[in-house]
């Protein structure tokens, strides 16, 4: 853990600062405290964080919107702390969005281990959103290629399989991606 936005008001702030160094056996994490709902949407646009602590309710709000707005916009996991009377009614509002509930009073053990369920879910979603930009990327590619095909047709003269031979040739031959020949292909017939 590296980087840590703790949400919470003036006296519960150094206990919860107290457990993050705690549980981090590397390093002390860089903990940003805020004690309010626009303090932390203000860190959360100028930093990237791993992880949102939000202690409710704050000063400005009760908490949750501040969970939402993390969790949609940023990387970050979001683990927001709510009394035990009031778990359930949160939860159904922030969970769907992959805010992690954590009920008042916390002992430092549940504490610890919705820590490292925050940290694994954020890993997961973050390898998970690697892939999904991979995948992008290579659609795109084919999507290119089959263009590049489309021009070759017609205005080449070329039959699919001459034009989809022709990209892999090129492409094998001159040690370039198929994506550099299809925009070249592209450059010639459209540009």
């Amino acid at each position: 853990m590296q980087s840590v936005l703790i949400v919470s008001g003036l006296k519960s702030q150094p206990a919860l600062i107290q457990l993050l160094k705690g549980c981090s056996r590397q390093a002390a994490p860089k903990i940003s405290p805020a004690q309010s709902g626009t303090a932390a949407r203000r860190l959360l646009c100028e930093n990237d964080y791993e992880i949102v602590l939000i202690n409710t309710p704050l000063s400005d709000e009760f908490g949750h919107e501040l969970a939402l707005d993390a969790a949609r916009n940023s990387q970050a996991g979001v683990l927001l702390l709510v009394k035990n009377e009031q778990a359930d009614a949160v939860a159904a509002k922030v969970e769907e969005e992959g805010v992690f509930i954590l009920s008042k009073p916390l002992s430092r053990e549940l504490f610890y281990q919705a820590l490292k369920l925050v940290q694994a879910a954020r890993r997961l979603l973050q390898g998970m959103q690697q892939e999904n930009r991979r995948l992008q990327g290579k659609i795109e590619e084919i999507r290119l290629c089959d263009r590049a095909k489309c021009a070759l047709i017609q205005y080449g003269g070329f039959t699919e399989p001459q034009a989809h031979r022709y990209i892999e040739k090129r492409a094998m031959d001159e040690r370039r991606i198929r994506r550099e020949i299809a925009e070249e292909v592209l450059r010639t017939y459209e540009g």
